[in-house]
C-alpha cells in the first residue's frame, strides 16, 4: 500500500517527573495504535520536559543557586537509555506494531551529567533506530543542554515512506534537512515544545522545499501545569503566561498546503493518513537531492560519528 496513517500526540508532559510523562507517552501510544497510526509522534523535550524555568525565573546570574537547584533536579529526571528507561515503551510500541518518534532528555550512561534533547526512534519491532541528540541548543537551552553530533541524522523504512526528523530550531538548519533530504526522507517529523509561531510558517516551507510530507509535533504547558514542588518555583508562576506553549502540531503536504491546520491550546491526537502518490507527483519537477541536484557542483560531507572525549584501547 502506498499510504500511511500518522498520529501527532499533542500532550502535557508532567514536568519534572520522567515515570508519569512515560505514562502519558504509553497511553498516547496505545490510543494512536487503536487509531490505525503505523507511526506517532511526540514534542521535542517531553520526557521530562521542556526548560521553561530558564526564561520564565529572569535569573541570568553566573553560578545561580536557583538555576542549580533546577538543573540538578532535571538530570535526576532525565531519560537514561542504557538503563532501560525506554524499554517499556518499547515493549509497548512492537505490541502495537506502531512505530514511535519520542522527544526527550538523554542522559548518557559516558557522558556524567551531561543532557541533550534528543529525538529517539522506535521501529514497529519495538528496536532503537536512532537517538539524534540536537546538533544546537538554542539561545538560553545552551545553559542546560549539551551539544550533540551527527551520529542520528539517520532516516528510516516505514512502509512506502522514508521518515526522517529534528528537534525544533535544527529544523531552520539548511544542510541538516539536506542531510535528510539525500537518505531518500519523503516524511519529515519536525518536534517542538510548542507554539503555533514555530510551526505555522516553516511546517509548509520544508513541505515546499523537500516535496515531502511534514509533521510538526508539538508539546503544550500551561501555567497550571507547572508544579508546586520545586524549589523556586514561584519566581516562574510569576512570570509565566497562561500559556508557556500552545501546542501548534500541524501536518502539510508535499505541494505546501495543510493537511491538518496548527491545533493550539488543547491537548488532542491529531491523525491523518498519507498517500505516497503525492511524494511522487510532486518531484515531477523538483527533487532537491534527487533530479534537481548539481553534485558535480555541491556536495556536503555529514560526519555521523558519536562523539567522545576518550577513545581506550586495551
Amino acid at each position: 500500500m502506498d499510504t500511511l496513517t500518522i498520529a501527532l500526540a499533542q500532550i502535557v508532559p508532567v514536568w519534572f517527573d520522567r515515570e508519569k510523562t512515560l505514562g502519558k507517552v504509553a497511553d498516547s501510544i496505545a490510543e494512536a495504535a487503536a487509531s490505525g497510526a503505523d507511526l506517532v509522534a511526540f514534542g521535542e523535550a517531553l520526557v521530562p520536559g521542556y526548560p521553561f524555568w530558564i526564561e520564565y525565573s529572569k535569573e541570568t546570574a553566573f553560578n545561580s543557586p536557583f538555576h542549580k537547584a533546577f538543573h540538578a533536579e532535571y538530570i535526576k529526571q532525565a531519560v537514561s537509555i542504557e538503563r532501560g528507561d525506554l524499554d517499556g515503551i518499547c515493549r509497548l510500541g512492537a505490541e502495537k506494531k506502531i512505530a514511535v518518534y519520542l522527544g526527550i532528555i538523554e542522559r548518557p550512561g559516558d557522558r556524567g551529567e551531561s543532557v541533550y534533547a534528543s529525538l529517539v526512534y522506535i521501529s514497529k519491532a519495538g528496536e532503537i533506530g536512532s537517538v539524534h541528540r540536537k546538533l544546537m541548543p538554542t539561545y538560553d537551552e545552551r545553559m542546560t543542554w549539551a551539544i550533540g553530533d551527527g551520529n542520528g541524522l539517520r532516516t528510516h523504512r516505514l512502509g512506502e515512506f522514508t521518515v526522517g526528523g529534528l528537534n525544533c530550531w535544527e529544523n531552520w538548519m539548511p544542510l541538516a534537512r539536506t542531510s535528510l533530504y539525500a537518505q531518500g526522507e519523503d516524511l519529515h517529523v519536525a518536534v517542538w515544545p510548542g507554539s503555533k509561531r514555530n510551526t505555522n510558517d516553516i511546517t509548509r516551507f520544508m513541505a515546499l522545499e523537500g516535496r515531502s510530507f511534514v509533521a510538526s509535533v508539538s508539546g503544550l504547558m500551561r501555567k497550571s501545569d507547572l508544579p508546586s514542588h520545586l524549589p523556586g518555583i514561584e519566581r516562574v508562576i510569576e512570570n509565566a503566561p497562561e500559556f508557556l506553549a500552545n501546542g501548534g502540531s500541524c501536518i502539510a503536504g508535499p505541494d505546501g498546503n495543510w493537511i491538518i491546520e496548527p491545533f493550539c491550546d488543547e491537548e488532542n491526537l491529531l491523525v491523518a493518513t498519507l498517500d505516497h502518490t503525492r511524494v511522487r507527483e510532486e518531484r515531477q519537477n523538483f527533487d532537491p537531492t534527487g533530479h534537481y541536484s548539481r553534485p558535480d557542483v555541491l556536495e556536503m560531507r555529514v560526519n555521523r560519528t558519536r562523539q567522545t572525549v576518550a577513545k581506550f584501547e586495551d
